[in-house]
Formats: structure tokens, C-alpha cells, sequence
């Protein structure tokens, strides 16, 4: 049995474990079914508001509106940018926004028969020293939390300083065509 099967087995391990629900949750969720919607009629100015009309538009109509609508849009948010008041001096603002905020990323992996395992990557210049990784709980799974500004890295797990281990739950990469598999971590939203 592989690494990656006893690892995927252990996850679908903490998957089937029951988990807690109110009880009363249940009895709650059918009461307020068997109760309908709760929806008013609505009256006077509000029923005129939401009442269904037929707008037909012609192209050039169309046109001209989506050009207004872009350029209220356009200047309300020039006209807003100028006039918001800044809870910071300017020189603060700038310092803030030029430096992208680090996120901690936790690295894992299943090596139960490893004696050091370490973290290897784009971050860390690919050094076998810089990131060591810790036996969480002596299972066999080891960890390490890096903290990594946006963007997207490449990384691979060392394992007694000489077994090169791709993480088998991230997607993979390769070097160069003859080069050991590595994988990769995007780090972000963008």
C-alpha cells in the first residue's frame, strides 16, 4: 500500500465519522416548510413600484443608456475617490497598498516511516534547511506552516534529506521533462 493510499484512506476515515446535529434541527426545518411562504401583498406606492411592465428599448436607446449609466458610474466613483475621507495620512495609505499581506499556508504529508522530512520550494530558494517540517502528532503526518505573499509557487517535500515527494494532494509539475515531479500552491484570490 502506498503513501498516497494510506493518506487517502485516513481522510476517508475522518470523512465517515458521524457528525453532531441538533436534534430538534429536523422537527425546526419541517415545521417552517409545512408553514408555506409568509408573503404580504404588497400596497399602495410599494405594489405601484414592483407592478411588472412590458419596456421595450430600441438599439440605439439601449445604447445611449448603457453609455449614461457607465458614465454616472464612472464619475460617482471619481467623485467619491475625491471626497472620501482617509482614516490614514497619505504616506500610510501608500505603504499599505504597495505590499501585498502574507498568508500562512499549512503544508502536510504522510511520511510514517520518515525521519526528517523538509519543505522545499519557490519560497525558499529550494534550501533543505530553511523549512523543516514537525511530526504533528507521531502518526506519521508531519507539518509546517510558511507564511506566503500572493502569487503562485512551486514546492515538493524532502524526505531524510534524499527522497523528493511531490504532494499528492496538490496539483502537480515538472522542472523540465527529466526533472522530479513537483506541485504547485497559488496563493491569492485573483
Amino acid at each position: 500500500m502506498t503513501e498516497r493510499d494510506m493518506l487517502l484512506e485516513r481522510v476517508a476515515e475522518v470523512l465517515k465519522e458521524p457528525v453532531a446535529i441538533d436534534p430538534d434541527l429536523d422537527r425546526r426545518i419541517m415545521n417552517e416548510v409545512r408553514a408555506g411562504p409568509t408573503v404580504r401583498a404588497p400596497i399602495g406606492p410599494v405594489a405601484w413600484l414592483i407592478r411588472r411592465r412590458v419596456v421595450s428599448v430600441s438599439p440605439l436607446g439601449g445604447l445611449a443608456l448603457a453609455a449614461g449609466i457607465a458614465a454616472v458610474a464612472l464619475l460617482g466613483r471619481s467623485v467619491w475617490q475625491a471626497t472620501a475621507p482617509s482614516a490614514a495620512p497619505p504616506s500610510a495609505t501608500v505603504a499599505a497598498t504597495a505590499e501585498p499581506t502574507p498568508s500562512l499556508v499549512q503544508f502536510v504529508i504522510l511520511a510514517p516511516t520518515a525521519g526528517t522530512v523538509s519543505l522545499v520550494g519557490d519560497f525558499n530558494d529550494w534550501d533543505r534547511s530553511a523549512t523543516p517540517m514537525r511530526p504533528a502528532r507521531g502518526d506519521g503526518i508531519w507539518s509546517v506552516t510558511v507564511p506566503l505573499e500572493p502569487g503562485r509557487y512551486r514546492y515538493a517535500f524532502l524526505v531524510d534529506g534524499q527522497t523528493w515527494v511531490a504532494d499528492p494532494s496538490a496539483p502537480s509539475t515538472f522542472d523540465d521533462d527529466f526533472g522530479p515531479p513537483n506541485s504547485v500552491v497559488t496563493v491569492g484570490g485573483s
